[in-house]
């Protein structure tokens, strides 16, 4: 039996390279062991001797290139390159001065000195390469060649996550876990501290850091706008920016109830929002509800959305309106049925009516409970708070010197279609109107129809063969002339739309149409990452006793009579059909007994089905639609969803959708879409990111880590650059964030600033 010279023994912590070879990877130091015995040893940040010893490893086939490769994440060019400069060359190698190296021309004494200035008051690379007019990769090189001395950041004190765990448990003991600002806490048990201040402290590999990010677009978006003044007053440690940026935070990192909290590390979110924990479960619905109260989240809401319209006139002028129905499987209340497209079902729920603009971003929702149709919400609910919230509508004097110029314009499905109610929206408020065409005529001949290079809300430029005609919609008095504009399709079929909107040619109206799926788009992405079907708190509330519900005594005969046209309906053609198979037979006696009999049988089940439809219909016109709620019998009614906390939470994810909008703006590219740059920032803010504040310089360093893909580290290093631009300053602090992209070992860390 051969003797086993070395026994695979592995200290306790390490990576394993291979069976016999690990390294220790501290924060200061790498160390590599060969079984238990220490080998070599490099500084964690000395790139140059990390090349020395992997390259020496495989060398002398203590490990394969694949293992450094898999274990460190380098590329394999990288060591190729070290490994054949230690065989020609040797260790010696790694250290000679390059020959040839031409002395700095750009960076004179006089810009060293300003660049090493700016390097000690702690500014970012970029920054500094603005500030003295190089270029980045100069000052970086600068930097690696040790003619500029970056100053070391308060690393050394920083915490680690596993340090950080420690410190929460043992608080555990005390206030709670987490609670480690015991003085702040107790002061603001007693009403003498007015909230606790936002007080970063040095920590690395903070999960879900990378949300912080997101911060420059949530705060553009409103996030803050008017919340102190219009939301209900919150006491204790907890102020109200503090609850709103953690339900944004919660929002964008896909946590989609306050229930899902529990399943996060108090302590690491708290971190994000400059605490030393965030709000416990129970804590945080009663600050909901306290920021909810006397109608303070409708408040909210109302504010934001007059406030997003001024901020962004041009996207006004065509807003798109549809319902989307939550459907409600609770046991709280028996609400109405509704059809549900989705799922092809009347089921019990909630009607919300959405705006949005032509690329989704909305603008404010009306809930119905008691849902009257779309036309009904437009005419008593939206139209009035549009009218008086979009800015930018043309004056008195505009609209009267030109007959075929709108205020603005609307867009909704076939379910608005009425020619009395665009009549009346043109009349009454020159407001265009465009939807589809319930009942289009005959198909146009396609010599008709021409090609036309269009653009849509996303920029996209795409061709469609689009016709035009006069149309006479409606009958009677409500007989309208709209323009009617149709689309051929590939596969011959005709899609109509009628519009109310008559400046624009209709190579501009037939995009504006069809971009109504975006609004759709919107309905699936919202349900899917940030669940605005779910409940936010389980009771309801009774309705007014003046409120106007439907009949269900009306509702009983309206069904009972559709029962019997449908029955009647079904007879009358099998009374036809009888006729005409008889004719055919005359002369057979058997079978002209049999038909006779049939139709006689069929025709007393006419008879009798006139007289009970008759007898439905004499009821139906006597019984009243729609009573009081008063009037409702016991068994009948049911009661409002409590609407505080999910009104609240509604508008967050509003503002979240937004920023993460606006972000993904940034990220587009020739190899980036919108699909792809969601994603970028989906895996983005679940990311670890280290926190390392600065007080001195007022600045708040976020150190994100690198993504899997270099691809994916260039697009965030791109959006990165342009939050810097914004310097924002973090909500109730003097200190403004800095980010910066946290690279591998394989890579020069790609620094972004201002």
């Amino acid at each position: 039996m051969a003797q086993q010279l070395i026994l695979p023994m592995i200290p306790h912590g390490v990576t394993e390279i291979n069976d016999h070879i690990c390294v220790w990877r501290g924060e200061d130091r790498w160390t590599y062991f060969l079984g238990t015995c220490p080998v070599y040893s490099h500084r964690a940040n000395d790139r140059r001797m990390f090349r020395v010893v992997t390259s020496q490893l495989i060398d002398s086939g203590a490990c394969r290139q694949r293992d450094v490769l898999r274990v460190f994440g380098v590329s394999k060019s990288s060591v190729i390159r070290s490994l054949r400069k230690l065989r020609s060359e040797g260790v010696e190698g790694f250290f000679k001065a390059r020959r040839g190296r031409r002395s700095g021309t750009v960076l004179t004494p006089e810009v060293l000195e300003d660049a090493q200035r700016l390097l000690q008051q702690g500014y970012a690379r970029c920054q500094i390469a603005d500030e003295v007019g190089v270029s980045s990769d100069t000052l970086r090189k600068a930097i690696n060649d040790g003619r500029l001395l970056e100053p070391e950041r308060q690393e050394q004190t920083a915490t680690t996550k596993s340090s950080r765990d420690v410190v929460d448990t043992q608080a555990a003991a005390g206030m709670g876990t987490a609670c480690t600002r015991v003085e702040e806490r107790t002061l603001a048990a007693f009403g003498i501290c007015d909230g606790a201040p936002v007080r970063f402290e040095p920590c690395l590999d903070v999960p879900k850091g990378g949300v912080l990010c997101a911060l420059p677009s949530l705060l553009l978006n409103g996030l803050l706008e008017g919340a102190e003044q219009l939301l209900g007053q919150v006491n204790g440690y907890y102020k109200v920016f503090h609850i709103l940026i953690l339900l944004a935070f919660m929002a964008l990192c896909r946590i989609k109830t306050v229930e899902q909290l529990r399943g996060h590390a108090p302590g690491e979110l708290g971190k994000l929002v400059g605490l030393d924990r965030v709000a416990e479960v129970r804590c945080l619905r009663r600050k909901m509800d306290e920021l909810s109260i006397d109608n303070g989240a409708e408040l909210w809401a109302a504010h934001l959305g007059r406030y997003w319209m001024q901020a962004d006139p041009t996207a006004v002028g065509t807003l798109y309106v549809d319902g989307h129905v939550r459907v409600y499987h609770g046991q709280q209340t028996k609400l109405p049925r509704r059809y549900v497209s989705r799922e092809r079902l009347c089921l019990r729920g909630t009607t919300d009516y959405w705006v949005n603009d032509a690329v989704g971003r909305p603008f404010f929702v009306v809930e119905k409970v008691i849902d009257p149709g779309l036309l009904q919400t437009l005419r008593n609910d939206i139209v009035p708070r549009l009218l008086k919230d979009v800015a930018g509508q043309p004056s008195a004097a505009e609209l009267a010197a030109n007959p075929h110029l709108c205020r603005f314009v609307l867009v909704f499905d076939r379910e608005g279609y009425s020619p009395a109610f665009f009549r009346e929206m043109w009349k009454t408020h020159r407001i265009g109107c465009m939807t589809y065409h319930k009942h289009p005529a005959d198909a146009w001949p396609k010599d008709f129809f021409a090609e036309h290079e269009v653009s849509l809300s996303n920029g996209e430029t795409v061709t469609m063969k689009l016709a035009e005609m006069g149309s006479l919609v409606g009958t009677g008095k409500d007989a309208l002339w709209m323009r009617e504009v149709r689309r051929l399709t590939d596969s011959g079929h005709q899609t109509s739309l009628v519009s109310t909107v008559f400046d624009p040619p209709h190579t501009v109206l037939a995009p504006r149409m069809f971009s109504r799926w975006c609004q759709e788009n919107f309905f699936r992405y919202m349900m899917q990452h940030f669940a605005i079907d779910l409940l936010e708190e389980y009771g309801t509330e009774a309705f007014p006793d003046t409120e106007q519900v439907v009949n269900p005594a009306w509702r009983e005969l309206d069904r009972s009579r559709n029962s019997l046209q449908n029955k009647l309906r079904y007879r009358r053609a099998r009374f036809a059909e009888l006729s005409e198979v008889h004719s055919e037979n005359k002369d057979d006696k058997t079978r002209h007994e049999k038909w006779l009999g049939k139709k006689a049988a069929l025709l007393e089940e006419i008879q009798q089905y006139e007289h009970q439809l008759n007898g439905e219909k004499s009821k139906l016109k006597e019984t009243p639609k729609h009573i009081t709620w008063a009037q409702l019998e016991e068994k009948d009614k049911f009661h409002r969803l409590l609407p505080g906390r999910k009104r609240l939470m509604d508008t967050v994810r509003m503002i979240a959708y937004r920023a993460e909008t606006a972000m993904a703006g940034l990220l587009i590219g020739p190899t980036v879409d919108l699909a792809a740059a969601r994603s970028l920032l989906q895996d983005l803010f679940v990311t670890e990111a280290d926190i390392l504040p600065d007080p001195e310089n007022k600045v708040v360093h976020v150190r994100i880590h690198g993504a899997s893909r270099p691809a994916a580290n260039r697009s965030i290093v791109q959006l990165l650059s342009q939050l810097n631009k914004a310097r924002v300053q973090y909500p109730g602090t003097d200190m403004h964030l800095v980010y910066e992209l946290r690279a591998g070992m394989g890579a020069e860390a790609s620094k972004v600033s201002p």
